[in-house]
């Protein structure tokens, strides 16, 4: 019996770390790159979340870039950023 309970808390800790690790792990795998403008100034810059205020447009339609690189290529392609 007491090689039974042995084997439960192993896996209890095996799930817990799992758990623990994929926590960790998932928001770097999920990351969102976003070419906004600042209203006011014009200036194009790239944020990692979409902007929910006013101060701030995505300027890049519907694109979503999967990294700051891909976003940055990007940049240079939208044309009120290149204007400005």
């Amino acid at each position: 019996m007491t090689g039974l309970l042995e084997e439960d808390t192993m896996n209890i800790k095996t799930i817990i770390a799992a758990a623990l690790l994929t926590s960790f792990a998932a928001p770097a795998f999920a990351q969102s790159f976003y070419v906004v403008q600042d209203v006011k100034t014009k200036k194009c810059t790239i944020t990692e979340a979409k902007p929910t205020s006013t101060e701030t447009t995505v300027v890049s339609g519907d694109t979503v870039y999967k990294t700051r690189t891909e976003a940055e290529a990007g940049m240079k392609t939208v044309k009120v950023c290149t204007s400005n």
